[in-house]
């Protein structure tokens, strides 16, 4: 309750209030008297309407790269002048502000799409804003209301007019006020994610040269398994990349060149296996082949292998060890069961008759006097099975022979899968890691440049404050 000489002020205040609205109210009829908004505010149809552009950026939302659309969130600011909204404050009782709603008024004929444009250059003047005298040449962000974008940062936000001479001044897109944004990519999510899992995998498939020769399953198996991995990979990265020719994304070059990688570490180790599993059965080893793969290159490799005794490569007969110009010859029977089950059956057949033990037992003990004829008739009675004894001798010494010479074979052809396991191993990690380090070097210097237009020094920057 107001008491005293406080109720001829509030009612003063509430008069002033009304005779205030009552002057917008007159002023807002005075000049919508007649007033056409769908025409330009131009007092000659040879006079240009300048129109002033700002764009205030305050939050980077996304970028969908498979459909190449960024979604960002923009004010923009348009200035123009319009004579017919001209009035004297002094009589409308110092009123300098009129807010009005935008739909009374006429508009510049300005569509924002990824730029802004009108359609003719003889009716409207397209330009840049302006404050203290400088020209606002990029897009203008407020600390306060900007939010910053988890995935993308901006390097560079210039603005420009551009006049398309090819066009018609009547047609659209003669005149142009293009917004750049020149954003690049924060690495860190895609590091972790994507790169760092496949340079893992990829150096799994690379430690499988550290399995033995023989073991190409092994190898192949986890060579597959990650091969699976990173087309799984490159799967997730084919759906979030624009489908086009024109350029490849660095991801992508990474993932394909792992899978090649992977894919020529199967086919080595198929190799190594086919090698290692060879015999002098199946194939015969060159001279070049034995003196790369079993002397220079396990030099070179720093790679300890025991020297093997030369093995003669055709060796059918073997000389008897009493003298005899005759042999013993192995058939393929005897080869596979190595001639020892025909020694014994040999021994005995000949044990039965006992000419071969009583010499023997007469030789040990000695002769006896008047004895010599008798030891003598023995030993040219025993002579055929002696004969047949020193033959079976042959026969084993010739089997363990060739049994050492296809034993020996074997393990040449292991050596050499060992070298050429080696061999692969040295190349496939040389090029793993000069392709990865190749790739990120890419990636490392394809940085946005200095200067958002090349050949142009300036920054479109605003000044430092």
């Amino acid at each position: 309750m107001l008491k005293g000489p406080g109720l001829p002020l509030l009612l003063l205040a509430v008069c002033l209030g009304a005779e205030g609205r009552n002057q917008e109210e007159r002023l807002l009829g005075d000049l919508m008297h007649n007033y056409n908004p769908h025409l330009r505010p131009a007092e000659r149809d040879s006079d240009v309407v300048n129109v002033s552009l700002k764009l205030t950026l305050t939050n980077l939302i996304s970028l969908n790269e498979r459909e190449e659309a960024l979604t960002t969130n923009v004010w923009i600011e348009m200035q123009w002048c319009d004579y017919r909204l001209r009035w004297d404050p002094q009589d409308y009782e110092g009123l300098w502000v009129l807010r009005v709603p935008s739909t009374m008024v006429w508009r510049p004929d300005v569509v924002l799409e990824n730029k802004s444009q009108t359609y003719s250059t003889n009716e409207i003047n397209l330009q840049l804003s302006q404050e203290d005298g400088q020209t606002i040449e990029w897009i203008f962000i407020d600390p306060e209301a900007f939010t910053e974008n988890g995935e993308w940062a901006i390097r560079h936000r210039p603005a420009k007019t551009l006049l398309d001479v090819a066009a018609p001044t009547e047609e659209a897109g003669h005149q142009k006020v293009v917004f750049y944004l020149l954003i690049q990519r924060k690495p860190l999510f895609y590091v972790i994610n994507i790169i760092a899992p496949c340079v893992l995998i990829s150096s799994v498939a690379i430690l499988i040269y550290f399995l033995p020769a023989k073991a190409g399953g092994q190898k192949c198996t986890v060579a597959i398994n990650v091969l699976l991995a990173q087309t799984v990979f490159l799967f997730l990265v084919a759906k979030k990349v624009p489908e086009t020719s024109q350029a490849v994304p660095l991801i992508s070059k990474y993932l394909t060149f792992l899978l090649v990688v992977t894919i020529l570490i199967v086919v080595n180790a198929v190799v190594v296996l086919n090698v290692s599993l060879r015999s002098p059965h199946t194939h015969s080893m060159a001279r070049g082949v034995r003196k790369v793969f079993l002397r220079l290159l396990p030099q070179l490799l720093r790679m300890h292998i025991r020297p093997l005794a030369p093995v003669a490569v055709q060796d059918t007969q073997h000389p008897l060890q009493n003298g005899s110009p005759t042999g013993w010859s192995l058939t393929a029977g005897e080869e596979v069961v190595l001639g020892l089950p025909r020694s014994e059956l040999l021994f005995q057949q000949r044990q039965h008759n006992g000419l071969v033990r009583a010499a023997l037992e007469k030789l040990e003990k000695g002769p006896e006097p008047g004895q010599s004829q008798e030891v003598c008739g023995s030993l040219k009675q025993a002579a055929p099975a002696i004969q047949a004894c020193v033959e079976a001798c042959n026969l084993i010494a010739l089997a363990r022979h060739q049994q050492n010479h296809f034993e020996s074979g074997s393990e040449e052809w292991f050596l050499v899968g060992r070298v050429l396991d080696r061999v692969c191993f040295l190349a496939m990690l040389s090029l793993f890691v000069c392709g990865t380090a190749g790739i990120f070097l890419m990636a490392h210097y394809n940085q946005v440049p200095a200067l958002p237009f090349p050949g142009d020094p300036r920054s479109y920057l605003p000044p430092p404050d």
